[in-house]
């Protein structure tokens, strides 16, 4: 855990990375086999080649599957359709229920719109009603539209009501889609979003998925914080290998549990932040702000930790106006969310028509990314980037809305290697930066987005304010 513990006397945040690494010990147990629900989009958009294409992909995910696995297939439209097993429920994989999945599959004809939710609570029922306590439970979708036959709305309640019931991955096919709906998706549902530009790699990509899901090795994990009364949770953030808020889903149950998702054996981080009123604190005293035990899911259902307990530290320091270094860690943190944004702000520029911003926006988020050294996000962004007749980059004019949308679902990948961060000296940091759309006061003096609602901060005006006011 990275927890810088001395707090500037006039400070009223205190933040912690925490790096969390799953082992592989042994495959889940045959009692309590992991359960895949597959739904592919047969809207009436998929036809012909995509639909074919997407058909293609679903068979070769049914073959990876290994055998004792639950399996159901939703077809979704406009409405949701359980189509294997065709009893209801989920099904044994084995070879004959391989086979006539991928029959019910193939049958399939495109028809209707779009209505992902619809979709997702199919899903959880499914989940329900036929997986036991501790069961591994994955779902994998793909869409070549927008949600248009429900509201943001409802789609919201469905969110809500399948968080923490399974982990769903989601790819967009083609140009049609929207980012943001499957960024929204996948950050309550603890997966990844994907561009698929081209729907033939549809294929290759769903063999990954399914190999990827089959090497979990714990159901479902949380964060445990025991806060001391002086101090308030403000939000916990996965920071690492995708970026995800994870702060509404916090659960009280004696303690704080935050839902982390289902887990594969690698690392991943997570920045937990307190907020409290420097006067209720006594200078030069080491507090315990909090405590925070990793919980896991055990096959009956009930929860136990799974990691030592570890404590977060903090003390106020003496002086006032002498400011605290940041940590490296959290800086770099700190930057590689405003990278996210960037990118995102270019892609809605552009998807929206506005060149000039999108241009803009391109060269502030390779900037970023070259003093974060993040060659992933990058070499996408460099991609889409051509030179203009003025000699600097801009968004290629020749880019398609697929490959945009390709900049906006991967902008929270965050899976580049730590890199010091250089720090200014406290005596010459840059005033603070305030939101002038809410109001919050940014962590890094050199902020270019609100982390708190996005807001883009324009030039630094007098005493730090941004120079517009929007």
């Amino acid at each position: 855990m990275d927890a810088p513990s001395d707090l500037a006397y006039d400070e009223r945040r205190a933040d912690a990375l925490i790096t969390v690494t799953a082992r592989s010990t042994a495959q889940p147990a045959p009692e309590t086999p992991g359960a895949e629900i597959l739904i592919m989009d047969r809207s009436l958009s998929m036809s012909g080649h995509k639909l074919d294409e997407a058909k293609r992909a679903m068979c070769a995910a049914i073959d990876t599957l290994r055998d004792g696995t639950l399996l159901g297939i939703v077809a979704g439209h406009h409405k949701a359709e359980v189509i294997f097993p065709a009893t209801g429920g989920l099904a044994r994989v084995d070879a004959a229920t391989r086979e006539d999945a991928k029959l019910r599959v193939i049958g399939q004809l495109a028809e209707g719109g779009t209505a992902i939710g619809r979709w997702l609570d199919c899903a959880r029922r499914l989940f329900s009603s036929a997986a036991s306590p501790g069961t591994v439970r994955h779902a994998v979708l793909y869409t070549d539209g927008n949600d248009e036959h429900e509201s943001p709305e409802q789609l919201g309640e469905v969110l809500t009501a399948c968080t923490d019931r399974f982990v769903c991955d989601a790819r967009g096919l083609g140009d049609d889609w929207r980012y943001a709906e499957l960024l929204r998706i996948t950050e309550a549902l603890h997966g990844t979003a994907e561009a698929v530009v081209t729907v033939s790699d549809l294929t290759e990509d769903f063999t990954r998925l399914m190999r990827q899901a089959q090497r979990i090795v714990v159901p479902r994990v949380y964060l445990g914080l025991r806060l001391n009364d002086r101090f308030q949770l403000a939000f916990v953030r996965q920071t690492r290998p995708v970026e995800a808020e994870l702060t509404a889903r916090q659960q009280h149950d004696g303690e704080t549990h935050v839902p982390l998702g289902s887990w594969p054996p690698e690392a991943r981080q997570y920045q937990v932040s307190l907020r409290f009123d420097p006067d209720a604190l006594t200078v030069d005293e080491n507090l315990r702000a909090a405590r925070i035990t990793l919980h896991a899911e055990r096959p009956d259902g009930t929860r136990s930790p799974c990691s030592e307990t570890a404590a977060m530290v903090v003390r106020r320091r003496s002086t006032p106006h002498v400011g605290i270094p940041r940590s490296p860690d959290l800086t770099r943190v700190e930057n590689e969310r405003e990278l996210g944004m960037a990118m995102r702000a270019c892609a809605d520029a552009h998807l929206r028509g506005d060149l000039d911003r999108a241009d803009q926006e391109l060269l502030l988020a390779i900037g970023l990314a070259e003093d974060l050294r993040d060659t992933g996000r990058l070499r996408l962004l460099r991609a889409v980037a051509t030179t203009g007749p003025d000699g600097r980059l801009r968004v290629r004019r020749d880019v398609s809305r697929g490959e945009m949308q390709g900049i906006g679902v991967d902008s929270t990948k965050t899976a580049a290697p730590q890199v010091d961060a250089i720090e200014l000296p406290p005596g010459d940091a840059p005033l603070p930066r305030v939101c002038a759309r809410c109001g919050t006061t940014a962590m890094s003096p050199t902020a270019r987005f609100c982390e708190k609602c996005g807001h883009r901060f324009g030039a630094a005006g007098p005493a730090g304010e941004p120079a517009d006011a929007s």
